[in-house]
C-alpha cells in the first residue's frame, strides 16, 4: 500500500475536506505494515475501496417557521461500508455540518461498529439546521419533512439512524413519528428512542458509561485505579452527562464542563444536583454553560476557554472534534495528567494525538472508547427485533462486556513492550474484520 499515493489521489477529488482527510490519514498510518502483510489486500484493492462511501445521498429540507416563513436546509446520509451488517450510525444537526464531517464521522464509524463485535456497517448524517432557538414546533416540522425525504433509504435491515449533536430523544420522536407514518411499519429504523415505543434503556447514558468503563480498563491495565482521580470533562449534553454520573459512581471527582461559551471549574466536584442541572442547561436550547456558575457557589466560569488548563489526572473529551489541540496536550502532560480518552468522535487533533504517541502518554482513540453508544443502539435492534425489553441490568451486563471486549482487541493490536498504542491496535482491528468481510463477498 503507497499510503502517500491514497491520500494525494483523495485529496485531489475531496479538496478542502480536512476532517475526513484527517480520519483517513490516521488509519492508513496505522494499518500500513499489517495490511502489507496481506497480499490479498492489495489485489482486491480492499484500501481504494474503503476509503470511499458507498453512497451519499443529499438534499433539500423544506420547512416552515412559526412566523409562516419558508426555510430551506440541506440534509445527507453518507452510508459508507456495509460489508459486517447494515449501516449505523447518527444524524447530526447543527450549523457546522458538511459533507467532510460527516464523511469523516462515517469512516470512523465503520470501524467503531466493527470494534463493537456487533453486525454493523458505518454510515452518518444530518443536516446544517440548528436546534438552538428554535420552537418544538419548528423542530417538529423540521424533523418531518427531513424524514420526508431519507425514509426511502433507510430500514432495519438497510440503514439505522440515532442521534447524535443536536439530535435527541425529542428529535428521535418526531422522526420516527414521521417513518412511521410514512411506512406504515412499527420497526427498528431508529434507535434511541423513547422507552415507551421501542427504546433500550440506558441509551442516553451509554456513550458516557461506556466510555468510563473503558478507561477503567485501561487504568487497571496499567497498574492504576479510577478512584480518587479528578477528571476533566468538555461538553455537556448526554455524552459528558452520562461520563460525570459513571465518574462519580467510580470514586472520581469531575471538576469541569464545557459549551461554546467557554469551561466551568468547579473544585467541589460535580455531582448530584449538578448534574442533573447539566441537563437543565441542555433542555434550554441555549447550548450556554455559564449559568452554572450562577447557580452553584465555588464554581467559575472560564469564557472563550478550554477545560484542558486544568491541572486534572484524566482529561475525556466529550463534545465535538478537534477540541483538543497540540498544545492542549503538552499542558496536560506537563500537569501530571496521566491519561486522556476521547469519548467525543476525534476528539484530539493529529498533532495532539501524535504528541501523546511520542511521548508514550496513555491515550485512546473515540473509535475505541465511544463505542458504548452504539453499541446500546445495537442491543437496541435486536430488543427491538425479538420483541423484547431487556432490564437495566441486563443491558449494563452487555455493555460493560462489550467494552471489555474492545479494549482487548486494542491491547491485542497495540501493544509493544510496556506501551499499549490504542490508536493502532483500534484501527488495526476494525479494519481487520471489514477487510476480511470484503474480501470474502467479493469485488461489490
Amino acid at each position: 500500500m503507497n499510503t502517500e499515493q491514497i491520500l494525494a489521489s483523495l485529496e485531489a477529488k475531496h479538496s478542502g475536506e480536512n476532517e475526513y482527510m484527517q480520519a483517513v490519514k490516521e488509519v492508513l498510518l496505522s494499518i500500513e505494515g499489517v495490511y502489507n502483510e496481506h497480499p490479498e489486500f492489495e489485489k482486491a484493492k480492499i484500501i481504494e475501496r474503503l476509503v470511499e462511501p458507498d453512497r451519499t445521498v443529499t438534499f433539500r429540507v423544506p420547512w416552515t417557521d412559526d412566523r409562516g416563513v419558508v426555510q430551506v436546509n440541506l440534509g445527507y446520509r453518507v452510508q459508507f461500508n456495509n460489508a459486517i451488517g447494515p449501516y449505523k450510525g447518527g444524524l447530526r444537526f447543527h450549523a457546522s455540518v458538511n459533507l467532510s464531517i460527516l464523511k469523516f464521522l462515517g469512516f470512523e464509524q465503520v470501524f467503531k461498529n466493527a470494534l463493537t463485535t456487533l453486525p454493523m456497517g458505518g454510515a452518518k448524517g444530518g443536516s446544517d439546521f440548528s436546534i438552538r432557538g428554535k420552537s418544538d414546533a419548528e423542530i417538529m416540522h423540521f424533523c418531518q419533512a427531513f424524514m420526508t425525504e431519507l425514509w426511502r433509504n433507510i430500514g432495519p435491515d438497510t440503514d439505522v439512524p440515532a442521534g447524535d449533536i443536536g439530535v435527541g430523544a425529542r428529535e428521535l420522536g418526531y422522526l420516527y413519528g414521521m417513518y412511521k407514518k410514512l411506512t406504515r411499519e412499527h420497526t427498528g429504523a431508529i434507535t434511541g428512542k423513547g422507552l415507551e415505543y421501542g427504546g433500550s434503556v440506558l441509551r442516553p447514558e451509554a456513550t458516557g458509561f461506556g466510555g468510563l468503563y473503558f478507561v477503567n480498563r485501561m487504568l487497571h491495565e496499567h497498574g492504576m485505579d479510577i478512584k480518587g482521580k479528578t477528571i476533566a470533562l468538555s461538553g455537556f449534553g448526554n455524552v459528558a452527562w452520562g461520563a460525570a454520573i459513571k465518574a462519580v459512581e467510580s470514586g472520581a471527582k469531575v471538576v469541569t464542563i464545557s459549551g461554546p461559551d467557554g469551561y466551568i471549574h468547579d473544585p467541589d466536584g460535580i455531582s448530584g444536583r449538578k448534574i442533573d442541572y447539566m441537563l437543565e442547561l441542555r433542555a434550554s436550547g441555549e447550548d450556554m454553560v455559564a449559568p452554572y456558575a450562577d447557580e452553584f457557589a465555588g464554581a467559575v466560569f472560564y469564557p472563550d476557554k478550554r477545560p484542558w488548563e486544568q491541572k486534572v489526572d484524566i482529561a475525556l473529551p466529550c463534545a465535538t472534534q478537534n477540541e483538543l489541540d497540540a498544545a492542549d496536550a503538552e499542558c496536560l502532560i506537563a500537569n501530571g495528567a496521566k491519561c486522556v480518552a476521547e469519548i467525543s468522535n476525534m476528539g484530539c487533533t493529529s498533532e495532539a494525538v501524535d504528541t501523546f504517541i511520542e511521548r508514550r502518554f496513555l491515550f485512546a482513540p473515540g473509535k475505541a472508547v465511544n463505542a458504548g453508544g452504539v453499541a446500546t443502539s445495537g442491543l437496541e435492534m435486536t430488543q427491538n427485533a425479538m420483541h423484547i425489553s431487556w432490564t437495566p441490568e441486563e443491558v449494563d451486563a452487555k455493555l460493560r462486556h462489550i467494552m471489555s471486549a474492545i479494549h482487548s482487541q486494542c491491547v491485542q493490536y497495540g501493544r509493544s513492550g510496556d506501551y499499549v498504542n490504542y490508536v493502532k491496535g483500534a484501527n488495526i482491528a476494525g479494519f481487520m474484520k471489514v477487510a476480511k468481510a470484503m474480501i470474502a463477498q467479493g469485488v461489490v
